[in-house]
């Protein structure tokens, strides 16, 4: 392997798929990134076993194309060697089999490699079930549902985001089983065969780093275990969750006893500054009263003290209610729904809040109350 490259086309590239290197070092051959030179340009790839990322750098793109080849580099120590690099041009050559001479201006560095016969062979090809979106829409999609995941393995499969496609209908929902968030969208395309699968979260996001919002597609090929993400020139890969996610819709009550309108950023404010007086770091329980057009709410701490915040609102339904619920969820529930006004729905003291946009209703947010007695 022998080129020359813009440091700035190389770094780029080497930052997207070095979010896929192995940090658990179990097998030392995920800790590195392939370099794969062919006349058609370089593909570097890196993988954990649990996500895989891909991306190609047309010969269009490369200096100069001396000798074709593959090597496996330490990934950390690439990235940060290019990225400190001198110069705009970087000079790659593989001295033998397992050293690489990288330069630029007057620094030169000599990197120990790594068979790349042991990288493990990971398919990236096409899959028949293929669903296309506008990458800002599914940026958008992900972005007002991902907050709710599970941060515990103990329940692994809320741990991912559940993806159904019913037709021209893709709904995504998380939970962690104290909160749900779940958005409904209009696909330009009918899908005949029904989907329904769980990626990993983690995998999720690291997607959405390298996501760049506009307007351009974004190709999903579902396979029974796996499913593919491509975009640009990068091919993301990940795993499935194995099991079947919980009918979600259950949990979502039909008939409400209240329905009050709020300003949602003051709504907002409220309610974070309620939470300073809570000593709880994990629910931050607060009270909620509403008191004709009068939302109440306040936070009692015996050993830090008392606050209470009055705010105006609009009744839809009239009736009052006394209720608590985790500001922490309150709040990124409230961040994530992106309208100057929200909605929200109470069954009674003891049933799920709902929180809508009034201009979206293929939005739901979800919140358990907490019981204080």
């Amino acid at each position: 392997m022998n080129l020359k490259i813009k440091k700035s086309i190389l770094l780029e590239n080497l930052l997207k798929v070095e979010k896929a290197i192995s940090t658990k070092n179990i097998i030392p051959i995920l800790s590195g990134i392939k370099f794969d030179l062919t006349e058609k340009g370089l593909y570097l790839m890196a993988s954990d076993n649990d996500m895989t990322i891909q991306t190609f750098i047309d010969k269009a793109n490369i200096e100069e194309i001396k000798t074709i080849g593959s090597v496996v580099l330490q990934g950390r120590y690439i990235v940060e060697i290019i990225r400190k690099l001198p110069g705009e041009d970087i000079s790659l050559v593989m001295v033998d089999e397992y050293k690489v001479c990288i330069t630029s201006d007057s620094s030169t560095f000599n990197l120990n490699a790594i068979d790349p016969n042991e990288f493990p062979k990971i398919n990236m090809e096409d899959g028949k079930v293929q669903v296309e979106l506008s990458k800002e829409m599914f940026k958008n999609i992900i972005n007002q549902t991902s907050f709710a995941t599970s941060t515990q393995e103990t329940r692994p499969l809320l741990t991912g985001i559940n993806l159904k496609i019913d037709g021209d209908v893709l709904e995504c929902t998380a939970t962690d089983s104290y909160r749900l968030a779940k958005q409904s969208i209009k696909l330009n395309n009918f899908y005949q065969e029904k989907i329904n699968i769980v990626i990993p979260c983690k995998n999720i996001l690291e997607l959405m780093k390298i996501l760049k919002e506009d307007e351009d597609m974004l190709h999903i090929h579902i396979f029974q275990n796996r499913v593919l993400f491509k975009f640009d020139n990068v091919l993301l890969q990940s795993r499935l969750l194995n099991g079947t996610y919980p009918d979600t819709s259950k949990l979502i009550p039909t008939e409400y006893t209240l329905k009050i309108e709020a300003p949602l950023m003051q709504l907002y404010n409220v309610v974070d500054r309620a939470s300073l007086l809570s000593n709880d770091k994990e629910k931050n329980v607060i009270k909620l009263v509403t008191d004709k057009n009068i939302m109440i709410i306040s936070s009692n701490s015996p050993e830090i003290g008392r606050v209470e915040e009055k705010l105006s609102i609009e009744k839809l339904v009239d009736s009052d209610i006394s209720i608590a619920f985790s500001s922490k969820y309150m709040m990124d529930a409230l961040r994530a729904l992106k309208c100057e006004k929200v909605i929200i729905l109470f069954s009674s003291e003891v049933k799920p809040i709902i929180l809508k946009n009034p201009e979206n209703d293929n939005i739901t947010q979800l919140i358990l109350p907490i019981r204080t007695y």
